[in-house]
């Protein structure tokens, strides 16, 4: 696939293609969506090796509830999108309602789970499914198609024959109650008929209704002969056919006669013997080529009600293997069976008779509330184990809605091969989901049909200019799902896609505003890693989370098995064991950094861990890489400044050079004891912990001579936690002291408090000792005379500090205290924020936020991360403040 490249020649938007990196981080169905928004993203989506191992498209799913109940508050998938229109004009059937999403699973046969988000009308249950089309059911008579991946709906008339009940799948009719089975969608609503003309059954225990147009009337087709519920039906060859719960199939032909007996249940006589059939479903569904009808009878899958005066099969698992995340169990011979059964329904008058059929060749179906599907299966095997997805075979999920009893197994797969036992699975934890799971194949096969908004068919032409195709509300839904990182790229592709994505009328990304970069909650909680990493695109997807909104997740490929140093801006140090590096948080851009003088220094892996000492002594810390300065475009990447910080010495590098060793006048074993370390106006800082002395160097001299050193704004007993930090005009030096210990009596650990708005853990200490100096160094030096003022309010501003180089926030918008003395909103002015000091500093707890004019009895805010596996987790939280505005610096020179 091609790059895409903008007229500024500019390629990293999307190194990969456009719409690989897009979809690959959009769920399921977004990613579909995408590629029905422009004519430019629908001939690459076809084009595409990638994204199909990306995404399950054109594979059977289960779709189901999802596993992880998120509350709507703060689950970004469950949010109101308004479609934004154009001009005076406006589609009424799309103004009618507000689009809500659900976020669903889709489960494939041999994948690990996707996320799908499911357009959905608040309270509606899926009844059935067809192709991109669904059925939604709500109360009263809230009936309704949806297309999956555009939304449209098409809503249903109700039954005038039948009256509503409390219960949306109970209904009266002649004082009978009629349980909902499923809706059939036997033929699917296209855009050549303008979606008015589709074939729908609605099934119930009891009755058959059909429907061909959403303008007409049901009509109920009456059976006189019916003695047992119905279980299925279809259309075939214009033929109503419906099978009861003990095989009769019955046929309709609207315009001229039913209902017929087509026949009675061709059972085997070794299972008609034991009963067997009693227990099992009945399905309909049609041939490959559409010619015949199957007639399919599955036995054994128990529901859990009592069978009193039956023989129970019970399906005892001989067989158990963990895949993909899900359990799959096999089962004896005997246990659990399928037989298929074929007809010529060209002459019913009288019927033919039924044909066991023993191979379905290379096909396989798919059976449940959903239509029918029967589509090639590859065989293949996974690790020289079979794959769940096989030909030949029959697949079942919930013959119905609403039971009140799950099937167990809840997923079959029949095998029609003599040879091979049936195997099972279930969806969910446990059965409390108002979702029947049932079949999807996700696709986007009839992406030229899709209109987005309705009245906008698929853009011609090519290039990133029809991006501009996507509407305000696809961004909205595309940012959604997006990491961070993907949507500043989504951004870069052109003026339009800037504005609409800087807007966040959603507020989804908040732009400008200091997070905390972190591993995902998997690294620190209880969750078992594996299980973690299995719901992931892979393990470089990171938590960015600000102080009073939902985290958002940061994808950072560069970090495989790397670890990050420090940040400034957009880029970000990291090191594995080989090499330190630069690299672009966005464009991941590259640039390695030269090693460490040997002659100075030795370098060598302990444990899996990098381990530097001096040549001539004792073994030395890495702390952190403080980033100076970024580089730059206009200075060819090599315009960057940085200190690697160590705790008894410190180097510095200026881009294309070499690392210089900064000499300290104290001599071994008297080391200095760095803390923190900054450059301003061309001199280095360094901060010793011991006393708070700050050392400074003169970076133009190429000598480095020894440091001068500025005496400690405060002398006394107490232990502080030093940090360095220019003031907001870059002109002065600012020092930051901390009580290096918080706690209350009797080493009393505070309850902690969960934040609803993140997830994350508040804790409140007692107050705690804050302080901030400043002053201009240079001019101090050259007088002789170093003298600390202390600075007593930060006014609208707030100072973000740990590995990352010194923030400083412009509050204005933010208050300085809460109103009503809690702990939230957690972001305010006129603070002074630490999280990690460096790399190995396992300070707990370890994320502060010290008010410079407290109230008097003012607790300090803080955040709790768990002290249980810090070493597993390898990676220090940090302060980083997402930017929207590089994208700016790749924009086309001219609007698109």
């Amino acid at each position: 696939m091609a790059r895409s490249i903008n007229e500024s020649g500019s390629s990293w938007v999307f190194p990969d293609g456009p719409l690989e990196e897009i979809a690959s981080r959009c769920d399921v169905i977004t990613a579909a969506s995408l590629v029905g928004s422009c004519k430019f993203y629908h001939d690459s989506a076809t084009q595409s090796v990638a994204l199909p191992a990306s995404q399950p498209f054109g594979m059977p799913c289960v779709l189901h509830t999802h596993q992880t109940e998120v509350p709507p508050a703060h689950n970004p998938f469950y949010r109101v999108h308004k479609f934004k229109q154009e001009g005076a004009q406006k589609d009424k059937q799309h103004d009618a309602k507000d689009r809500k999403g659900t976020l669903c699973q889709l489960t494939p046969l041999d994948r690990i789970s996707s996320d799908a988000v499911i357009p959905d009308g608040g309270t509606g249950m899926w009844a059935g499914a067809n192709g991109d089309w669904i059925a939604l059911l709500g109360f009263p008579w809230n009936w309704e198609l949806v297309n999956v991946y555009t939304g449209r709906r098409i809503p249903l008339p109700p039954i005038s024959e039948f009256k509503s009940t409390p219960d949306k799948l109970v209904f009266e009719s002649n004082d009978q109650h009629l349980q909902l089975l499923k809706i059939a969608i036997c033929r699917v609503p296209t855009a050549a008929s303008n979606y008015t003309s589709f074939s729908v059954l609605a099934i119930f225990n009891a009755a058959i209704a059909v429907l061909h147009c959403a303008s007409s009337r049901w009509t109920v087709l009456d059976n006189q002969f019916l003695a047992y519920g119905y279980s299925d039906a279809i259309i075939h060859k214009g033929i109503v056919f419906a099978v009861t719960q003990t095989g009769e199939v019955y046929a309709w032909n609207q315009l001229s006669w039913g209902p017929l007996l087509i026949s009675t249940a061709p059972i085997p006589p070794e299972l008609d013997e034991q009963g067997r059939y009693n227990l099992g479903s009945w399905w309909l569904a049609r041939s490959p080529d559409g010619s015949r009808l199957f007639l399919v009878h599955t036995w054994g899958v128990t529901d859990g009600r009592d069978y009193t005066g039956l023989v129970r099969i019970l399906p005892a698992a001989a067989t158990s293997e963990g895949r993909h995340g899900r359990t799959i169990r096999g089962y004896g011979k005997g246990l659990l069976g399928c037989e298929v059964y074929s007809m010529d329904t060209s002459q019913l008058m009288p019927p033919r008779p039924w044909r066991r059929i023993i191979s379905l060749g290379s096909y396989s179906l798919f059976l449940g509330v959903n239509y029918p599907i029967i589509i090639p299966v590859e065989d293949g095997a996974e690790h020289d184990r079979p794959n769940m997805a096989r030909s030949n075979s029959v697949y079942t999920s919930h013959h119905a809605v609403g039971l009140a009893y799950p099937p167990s197994p809840e997923i079959c797969r029949f095998s029609l091969n003599s040879e091979d036992c049936t195997v099972g699975f279930q969806t969910n934890i446990r059965w409390t989901w108002r979702q029947v799971p049932l079949w999807l194949i996700p696709s986007f096969a009839n992406a030229r049909q899709w209109n987005l908004p309705s009245r906008h068919r698929l853009c011609r032409g090519g290039g990133d200019g029809h991006l501009e195709a996507l509407t305000g509300d696809n961004i909205d839904l595309i940012a959604a799902h997006l990491d961070v990182t993907y949507t500043v790229r989504l951004a870069a592709c052109s003026r339009e896609l800037y504005d609409m994505i800087s807007k966040d009328e959603g507020k989804m990304h908040h732009w400008d505003e200091p997070c905390l970069l972190m591993p995902p909650p998997a690294y620190w909680f209880d969750e078992h890693w594996d299980v973690a990493r299995a719901s992931r695109l892979h393990d470089t997807v990171y938590d960015l989370v600000p102080l009073d909104h939902p985290r958002r997740s940061v994808a950072l490929p560069f970090m495989h098995d790397r670890k990050w140093l420090g940040a400034n801006g957009d880029w970000i140090a990291a090191a594995d064991h080989h090499e330190w590096c630069l690299v672009n948080v966005y464009t991941e851009r590259h640039i390695p950094l030269p090693s460490l003088p040997d002659s100075k220094i030795r370098h060598s892996i302990v444990s899996s861990r990098p381990a530097y000492s001096f040549n001539w002594g004792p073994a030395i810390y890495l702390l952190k890489i403080v980033i100076c300065q970024v580089p730059t475009k206009g200075g060819r990447y090599a315009d960057y400044k940085l200190i690697a910080l160590f705790d008894k010495t410190i180097f510095y590098l200026e881009g294309g050079g070499d690392w210089r060793m900064l000499e300290a006048l104290t001599p071994a074993p008297d080391y200095p004891n760095y803390c923190d370390a900054i450059e301003l106006r061309g001199h280095v800082f360094a901060v010793d912990e011991t006393d708070g002395s700050t050392y400074f160097w003169d970076t133009a001299n190429e000598n480095l001579m020894l440091p001068f050193v500025i005496p400690p704004p405060v002398v006394d007993d107490q232990q502080y936690a030093w940090f360095l930090a220019p003031s907001a005009d870059g002109k002065r030096l600012m020092i930051i002291l901390t009580v290096n210990k918080i706690g209350i009596a009797n080493a009393e650990v505070p309850p902690d408090i969960p934040y609803a708005a993140n997830g994350l853990q508040l804790r409140q200490y007692p107050p705690v000792a804050t302080y901030v100096f400043e002053l201009d160094p240079l001019s101090t030096a050259r007088a002789g005379d170093f003298l600390w003022r202390q600075v007593n309010s930060l006014s609208d501003h707030s100072l973000f500090l740990g590995l990352n180089y010194p923030i400083i926030a412009n509050l204005k918008k933010r208050e300085s205290k809460a109103p009503d003395g809690t702990l939230v909103p957690f972001m305010r002015k006129n603070c002074v924020y630490t999280a990690y000091r460096n790399i190995r500093y396992n300070q707990y707890p370890k994320i502060l936020r010290c008010n410079l004019q407290p109230d008097e009895g003012e607790t300090v805010g803080v955040i709790s991360l768990p002290k249980d596996g810090w070493d597993s987790v390898r990676q220090a939280a940090m302060w980083f403040k997402p930017a929207l505005n590089i994208a700016r610096s790749v924009l086309p020179l001219k609007k698109q």
